[in-house]
Formats: structure tokens, C-alpha cells, sequence
């Protein structure tokens, strides 16, 4: 970790903790603030695939988001299958160019957008429930939409999504090391900046004014109990982000619909892009 970061991150846990010693509330808000903000945002330029796209631009919660849609060579076909490909938190959809050229081949029609605050979409807050009404409002834009691709974060929001969308097993989606738990990532948070426990309850709060549930609602193994889709849910041993022992208590629960991979020494971020995870995925869907 590079030493300026090493600095801002004691200046912040220093602040956060010193606040909460004069307003629990006040550092709980802050603290759901800062948790809510991506800390990098992907500024490349776009891979020369997205110029062969179609910019897509729309609001939605006072955010404008943008995105892509590519089309195949059979451009003309009147029935075409669709696939949105959904990126993670700190991430975006131009990480995914050698998915979007896949799929292309595949002849699918291909969509993909930058979540609030990430990439080229507008913001600098984003919430479950917020990307979960973005995928939302893709659906219903650009939709009917067969397949979907998420990692990370994404998935958590797709699945939050398809717990009330209209699907069927006919459905296919690819998790690829999904964010399986809310709480999960919360606990990660705390520890990280070493904050309180005291302004936990506090934290939770803002978490029930945002979406109207506890932490604990935000949760794919319970949101699995209401999706048909086929799933296929691709998981690293040595993730760190979305640890893996949040994905094998979902299976655990041994749902028809999902097939489990388990990788070793993939982490969290290189597991999309090796090939053959992406092969994997690309076959799936």
C-alpha cells in the first residue's frame, strides 16, 4: 500500500473514531457515506470496441448514467437474445471488452452500463438499492434481457433485482465471485478502518432509511430462496473481497438451479479475465 494511502486511511479512521466520541449518529453518517463512495473510479480510455457501440444514456435517481450497446452481424434478426453484463464496486464495463466481444460472435445483442459513480456515469455515491433500480430501468429500456453476467458488487444487485423481476429458469446468469452478503462486506469495512463498534447500530440506520431493510436483507443466499434463473456461481478459494465461505453456504442449501465452480489463486479480480473462467462463461451463456 502505497504511503499516501497508508496516510489517508489513518486520517479517516482517526476522524471517524474522534467524531463518534461527540456523535455516534453523526460518525455513523459519515461512515455510511464513505462507505458508499468508491475511492477510484476507472478514468482509461474506453477499449476501441466501445466506438463500434451504441451510447446509451439515461437518468435515473438524479444520476445520469451512461452505457453501450453492441450489436451482432445479424444485426437484422427479429428474435435476438440479449445479455447485460454488470460490473463490481470500483470497477466498470470497460474491464469487460473481451466479454463483450464474445458474446458479439455469440450473436448477442450486448449491454453494459457504468453503475453511479463508476466509469462514465454520473455521481459520487452509489447504494445497493440504487444499481439495483439502475439494472432495473436497463431491463426495462432496452429489455427483454435472457442473460446477464455480474461480478462482485453486481452481483448482489442483480440478484436483489431478480428476487422480484419477472424470470424463469429459461433465465441464465453467471456470478462471478458475487458480493454474496451485505453484512459481510460491512464486517470487512469496520475492521479495515478499525471504527467503533459503538456507532454500528447508528451505521444500520442509514442502511433502513436508504432501502427500507436491515443489512441482513441484502443478502443473495436469502434472495436465492426467490430466483428460477440457471445459475452458474464461479468462486476463488483465496478471495479476500467476497469471501468464499459466504458462496459455499449457498450451496449448502443445494438449489437445482445453480451450478458451483470453486478456483484456487484467482483472488478476486483476476478471476474474470482468466481464460478459462471466461470460457466458462461464455459457453454458459
Amino acid at each position: 500500500m502505497k504511503l499516501t494511502k497508508k496516510v489517508t486511511i489513518g486520517y479517516i479512521r482517526a476522524s471517524l473514531n474522534i467524531l463518534a466520541l461527540v456523535s455516534k449518529k453523526k460518525a455513523a453518517r459519515k461512515a455510511f457515506d464513505l462507505f458508499c463512495t468508491p475511492m477510484h473510479r476507472i478514468k482509461k480510455k474506453l477499449p476501441p470496441l466501445f466506438e463500434k457501440g451504441h451510447a446509451l444514456s439515461f437518468r435515473q435517481d438524479g444520476h445520469m448514467i451512461r452505457g453501450h450497446r453492441w450489436l451482432p452481424d445479424d444485426a437484422g434478426a427479429e428474435v435476438r437474445k440479449r445479455v447485460l453484463i454488470i460490473h463490481g464496486f470500483e470497477s466498470g464495463s470497460a474491464n469487460f471488452e473481451t466479454y463483450i466481444g464474445a458474446f458479439l460472435k455469440k450473436g448477442y445483442e450486448v449491454l453494459a452500463f457504468d453503475a453511479p459513480a463508476h466509469g462514465q456515469s454520473g455521481g459520487k455515491h452509489i447504494s445497493l438499492p440504487l444499481y439495483a433500480n439502475v439494472i432495473r430501468s436497463v431491463c426495462e429500456r432496452f429489455g427483454p434481457i435472457q442473460s446477464f453476467m455480474a461480478h462482485s458488487f453486481g452481483g448482489l444487485a442483480l440478484a436483489s433485482l431478480l428476487e422480484t423481476y419477472p424470470h424463469d429458469r429459461g433465465t441464465r446468469v453467471a456470478l462471478i465471485a458475487p458480493a454474496t452478503e451485505m453484512r459481510t462486506a460491512i464486517e470487512f469495512f469496520f475492521r479495515f478502518l478499525r471504527l467503533n463498534q459503538d456507532i454500528h447500530i447508528e451505521f444500520e440506520e442509514q442502511i433502513r432509511k436508504i432501502g427500507g431493510f436491515a443489512s441482513d436483507h441484502y443478502s443473495i443466499r436469502r434472495c436465492m430462496n426467490h430466483i428460477t434463473a440457471s445459475i452458474l456461481w464461479i468462486h476463488d478459494n483465496e478471495d479476500t473481497i467476497t469471501p468464499v465461505g459466504d458462496a459455499l453456504r449457498v450451496r449448502e442449501d443445494h438449489h437445482e438451479n445453480i451450478q458451483f465452480v470453486i478456483t484456487n489463486g484467482l483472488g478476486h479480480r483476476k478471476i474474470y479475465r482468466d481464460d478459462e473462467v471466461f470460457r466458462q462463461v461464455v459457453e454458459f451463456l
